[in-house]
């Protein structure tokens, strides 16, 4: 691709919306503000998408899609399309899971940058099993054949399955997290402790839990705010779990989905954000990150990835996942023991906010073309 300095290789990029496209959006975004010519190339996942278009300086190359199979893509020419423009990239940079990697990587003819950002999850059963088989097998084959690696934690990386293809290689770049601006409390009710939750209503956010834990306090001046779409969660089993706990306790309010333009407000509102987890597969929690640099402190769970922004600011506390006791312990220290919200902003912003992160890309990805000439 010719005046490429960066070709982006990923399955889907905007408009669709997961924590790794918006990864690669940003940071792809953030570059070409800077100056770098930025290409990526994705699968065109909606047929009435552009097959080519300029998005906030990002030259976007989508590649036809042959089938599909649950969020999977079959895209023979996204296979092509992305080997034959690395000829002409400075650095070639994928971002994994990514189940075709394993079958570009050995082709790729720039230096090779790889963003590992989780290890996949897929559904119970012989099928689920053979679908993190086969993308675990390729992500392997794409993170030996890569010059570097970036982790958004070290604390992730050594606890995936697939830790020791890229151990010796690994850069450490957390995820760009955006500044909100100020917002308006409209959410808050009262002078008590404000716990706020937002996020998907699934099982794994240990939601359930972080309910029960908030009703241990005891407090009838506290409060529980929870954000998130209750209405299209596919099985509902744990969307009416929370409504039953939730069900004649005044304190607790389900606020549904909130538009952008709410997430400040609800920042705003609270006095602890909680992200109690309860499984390996989230790989560290932007939200909590974003509620942090807004001067919220984080409850978070102790799990690889999850625990590592408030082990890096201590801006919080971390908690055992499912203990219902330690997380109403943990609420209670961070009600009766406050950490200053100031300062705990201010390490937030210069670990985790975009400019950092972007300086940090900048340099490895320079480095990177460098040391292959």
């Amino acid at each position: 691709m010719p005046g490429t300095d960066v070709l982006v290789g990923l399955d889907y990029y905007a408009p669709y919306v997961s924590g790794l496209t918006n990864v690669a959006r940003d940071v792809a975004q953030g570059l070409a503000d800077r100056g770098w010519r930025v290409t990526a190339v994705a699968a065109r996942h909606e047929p009435d998408l552009p097959r080519e278009e300029v998005v906030d300086g990002v030259r976007v190359l989508r590649a036809p899609v042959l089938a599909r199979a649950d969020k999977a893509v079959l895209s023979p020419a996204l296979l092509t399309r992305l080997v034959a423009a690395s000829r002409e990239a400075r650095v070639t940079h994928l971002h994994l899971p990514m189940p075709e990697a394993g079958f570009v990587a050995p082709f790729v003819r720039s230096p090779l940058v790889v963003t590992y950002h989780c290890d996949v999850s897929p559904g119970p059963g012989a099928a689920g099993r053979a679908v993190r088989t086969a993308v675990d097998a390729s992500s392997r084959m794409a993170l030996r054949r890569a010059d570097r690696v970036i982790v958004t934690s070290d604390d992730y990386a050594r606890s995936s399955r697939v830790w020791p293809a890229m151990e010796g290689r690994t850069a450490v770049i957390p995820p760009p997290c955006h500044v909100r601006p100020a917002g308006s409390p409209r959410f808050r009710d009262g002078a008590g402790l404000h716990v706020g939750f937002l996020g998907r209503i699934v099982e794994e956010k240990g939601l359930q839990h972080l309910v029960r834990g908030f009703q241990r306090l005891g407090d009838p001046e506290a409060r529980l705010l929870i954000g998130g779409d209750f209405a299209a969660v596919a099985g509902g089993s744990v969307v009416e779990e929370i409504r039953r706990l939730v069900d004649g306790d005044p304190r607790i309010r389900l606020l549904g989905f909130l538009p952008e333009e709410q997430i400040a407000d609800l920042y705003a509102s609270i006095d602890v954000f909680a992200l109690p987890s309860v499984n390996s597969f989230e790989a560290f929690g932007i939200v909590q990150v974003e509620a942090m640099m807004a001067g919220v402190p984080a409850l978070a769970s102790d799990l690889p990835g999850v625990r590592t922004p408030v082990r890096e600011t201590g801006f919080g506390v971390v908690v055992t996942p499912r203990d219902e006791e330690g997380i109403a312990a943990g609420l209670a220290r961070l009600r009766d023991e406050p950490p200053d919200r100031a300062t705990g902003a201010t390490r937030a912003r210069e670990r985790y906010a975009l400019d950092a992160v972007l300086d940090a890309h900048e340099a490895l990805l320079t480095a990177t073309s460098a040391a292959r000439g």
